[in-house]
């Protein structure tokens, strides 16, 4: 009986063993609550964080410069260059186009780099580090400025006019930038009356400007107050019937004249029978570079130009302008490549205009 006992236990105890080796143990489904990652999927999630960390860590520093090696002066002066004619024959207010030509070469191989008048008044300056922006104006509206002329059945710009010829230079040196503000008058400004909304649909889609010269290119410093405003209104209602949103932002001076003292303030803002006006800026004929819109004595209501002549200068035109800078490197307007700072030598540092700086910090170095 004991052994019967014994033998059916061990059959027992073996028969349990068999059913617990055959028997998987049982997994939890994970397939509907964690979708699973591919190998190929788990590095590209990689990447992609290690790329946007970068970029954080990038944006969060500061491109550093040597400070000796740039020497940045972003309070010195720039050139805002006063173009009127561009024509066959040189004289006091016309450039050729092999002229003009040369002075953009000329500058660019100088170091300087075209932004926008609007750009320079507002302060926002993005001129690569160890460059001198310069800014470029043309008065009157001519049609050497701006002529669309016909070629193999087709419309295209004289490759000898003024945008004709920033447009190709811009195309072999797009570092050098393109801006340029056009001072019109009206009734036809650009002289082809059929084109006029073409031409200020292309400067404005290009990046050019459209300023106020006056309605037919008065004096303004030889009428009433009310034909001044008059004037200047009628500037700018002309302009919105071409483009209805369009701004004027500026105004050169016809003859580089204004009404004298308290009456000045009629050619910065204004109003003729309903129609307003608000010049940013305001540009003389003038003879001069103008300081940074940091500095202490900037006036945006009085801009001297430069005249970008060879004749008739009394040693004041561009090409005399870039000697004197050629010796006396300190008075030129360097960028540190950075718009959210003002790097300036220390002793600069009492012509600066606090107001003006707004929420950009201030860097100081010593000049050596």
């Amino acid at each position: 009986m004991k052994f019967t006992k014994f033998l059916i236990l061990i059959l027992f105890i073996a028969a349990a063993l068999v059913i617990t080796s055959c028997t998987a143990p049982i997994k939890e489904d994970k397939s509907k609550s964690e979708p699973s990652i591919s190998p190929a999927e788990a590095v590209v999630d990689e990447k992609k964080e290690t790329q946007e960390e970068n970029v954080a860590e990038s944006e969060s520093k500061e491109v550093e410069i040597d400070m000796q090696k740039v020497k940045p002066n972003e309070n010195g002066k720039v050139m805002i260059l006063m173009y009127h004619g561009i024509s066959k024959e040189e004289a006091e207010w016309v450039r050729t186009p092999e002229n003009f030509r040369r002075d953009l070469e000329t500058l660019y191989n100088n170091g300087f780099r075209i932004i926008s008048l609007k750009d320079f008044v507002n302060n926002n300056i993005t001129v690569e580090a160890g460059y001198t922006p310069v800014v470029i104006t043309f008065d009157d509206g001519l049609l050497n400025q701006f002529n669309y002329i016909e070629q193999d059945g087709s419309r295209v710009i004289d490759p000898d006019c003024a945008v004709g010829i920033m447009e190709e230079f811009y195309k072999k040196h797009p570092d050098f930038g393109k801006a340029a503000s056009f001072y019109v008058f009206y009734p036809i400004p650009f002289r082809q009356k059929e084109l006029i909304k073409e031409k200020f649909d292309f400067l404005i889609a290009n990046g050019y400007e459209i300023g106020n010269h006056g309605y037919t290119h008065e004096n303004l410093g030889k009428i009433s107050m009310e034909e001044v405003q008059k004037s200047l209104a009628l500037n700018v209602v002309s302009a919105k019937k071409y483009i209805n949103d369009f701004e004027v932002f500026s105004l050169a001076l016809p003859y580089g004249a204004a009404p004298k003292d308290e009456n000045y303030k009629y050619v910065v803002s204004g109003e003729y029978e309903g129609q307003k006006y608000n010049h940013r800026a305001v540009l003389k004929v003038g003879s001069n570079p103008a300081v940074s819109p940091n500095h202490k004595k900037f006036d945006a209501s009085k801009l001297p130009r430069v005249r970008a002549s060879e004749l008739n200068t009394a040693g004041t035109g561009l090409y005399d302008w870039l000697k004197h800078f050629e010796k006396n490197p300190q008075e030129r307007y360097i960028s540190d490549g950075n718009p959210n700072t003002i790097a300036i030598p220390e002793d600069e540092l009492e012509n600066i205009n606090q107001e003006n700086v707004q929420n950009k910090k201030i860097i100081t170095y010593k000049r050596q």
